[in-house]
């Protein structure tokens, strides 16, 4: 897909076989919420998060338990061919995990540092510098990763100081922008004055409200070529958290900021922590950012529906397609930018069809039970009776096997 927006100029960083920045496409990624010392529920996440589509994916280290579990879950993801770059997720005690266990520092692919919480008073600069060294040994890009909830005080403090002895001081939420920023920023610049490599460097700045993410990275886009993480912290559970997320972030992207991004939805209670990815793709999709599967058109109903047939057509060949696609994506190369419709009646059944690769128009109420199907914008058969959506899946796979193929 030709993107019609013009990406922010950054310096590309490689994670593992991944790049984030440069030229190449915004990148999806996710984080797992088990406890990582829990090898085998970690694997196992990682690797349905890995097969939905995240090209990175976040593990929290936290304890000697996980350092100790890193190598093993890097071993066995291999062993099971998902070899999506592992991103190391540092708080408090990064610098003590990475130093007593450098399996853990070798195995993964990044380190997330937090400069709000690497330490405190005297010691922060001591264990960030701590970090940085092991970056540098091992050769490992890092996200630095500010986040509202915790900003380093002591810069908040001295910023909000500086800006009371101002004749015209500035709102206090103006204060904490550009203390998010500075946090970044100078962090990125003293990993740079430690040896860190420029182009190892990611930066993000995380808050929970959609105005101020929007306006905190419009800043620190226009201050910097790194490649910025793009997330709204804490969005929340379900619509609202989908909603949210899409808001701030489709500005951002619109405007060709960001080259990573993550969707952090709280998931229901034993909820399937893929749908953050599928929202990720669904938003970089509708913007032709990029395209992860084939699109299914479907029309909301009305009047003219009062039968949920189409409905149920609609959903069954979207989940058929999702289905398909680990297959689809490998040996029909393109089929990701493949449209389907399905119509509910002859209002605009037809002409939503003729401009979908392929389409069916299925019958409203009142009208003649027939299903005209198109393809490529052609007419090509009127399905009937009780077989209708197993035809039209039959209609779909021979279309995807005759256009798509690898050959």
């Amino acid at each position: 897909m030709q993107s019609p927006i013009e990406r922010r100029k950054t310096v590309p960083v490689r994670i593992g076989q991944v790049v984030v920045g440069g030229t190449a496409p915004v990148v999806v990624q996710s984080m797992t919420n088990t406890d990582t010392a829990d090898v085998m529920a970690t694997v196992v996440q990682v690797a349905q998060l890995a097969r939905a589509g995240s090209e990175l994916v976040r593990i929290t280290v936290n304890t000697e338990e996980a350092a100790a579990a890193v190598p093993e879950i890097r071993q066995r993801l291999e062993a099971m061919g998902v070899e999506v770059p592992l991103v190391g997720d540092f708080h408090f005690n990064g610098h003590k995990l990475l130093q007593k266990y450098p399996a853990c520092a070798e195995a993964l692919a990044k380190y997330r540092i937090n400069p709000g919480n690497v330490g405190k008073g005297s010691r922060r600069d001591s264990q960030f510098a701590e970090m940085i060294e092991f970056a540098c040994r091992y050769d490992k890009p890092v996200r630095i990763g500010v986040n509202w909830g915790s900003l380093d005080q002591d810069l908040l403090a001295r910023l909000m100081d500086e800006n009371a002895r101002l004749a015209q001081p500035r709102e206090a939420t103006e204060v904490m922008h550009e203390a998010l920023i500075r946090s970044a920023l100078d962090s990125a610049a003293r990993a740079e004055e430690l040896g860190l490599g420029h182009d190892h460097i990611i930066l993000s700045c995380k808050m929970s409200g959609v105005q101020d993410l929007i306006r905190i990275y419009r800043d620190i886009a226009a201050r910097c070529d790194y490649p910025l993480h793009l997330g709204l912290t804490e969005a929340g559970m379900g619509a609202k958290g989908i909603v949210a997320s899409t808001a701030a972030l489709s500005v951002l992207l619109q405007e060709g900021i960001g080259d990573t991004i993550r969707i952090s939805l709280t998931p229901e209670p034993g909820g399937d922590r893929s749908e953050e990815v599928r929202v990720a793709q669904e938003i970089l999709q509708a913007l032709e950012l990029r395209s992860f599967t084939p699109v299914v058109i479907s029309c909301p109903g009305c009047g003219r529906t009062t039968s949920t047939f189409f409905q149920q057509l609609a959903q069954d060949i979207q989940d058929y397609i999702r289905t398909q696609m680990p297959q689809w994506r490998s040996q029909y190369p393109g089929v990701e930018n493949m449209t389907v419709a399905v119509m509910g009646c002859v209002v605009n059944g037809p002409g939503e069809s003729k401009h979908a690769n392929i389409g069916i128009s299925l019958p409203g109420t009142g009208e003649k039970p027939v299903a005209p199907v198109y393809v490529n914008g052609e007419k090509t058969v009127t399905l009937k009776g009780e077989g209708i959506a197993r035809e039209f899946q039959h209609i779909v796979e021979r279309y995807v096997a005759e256009h798509y193929s690898s050959a």
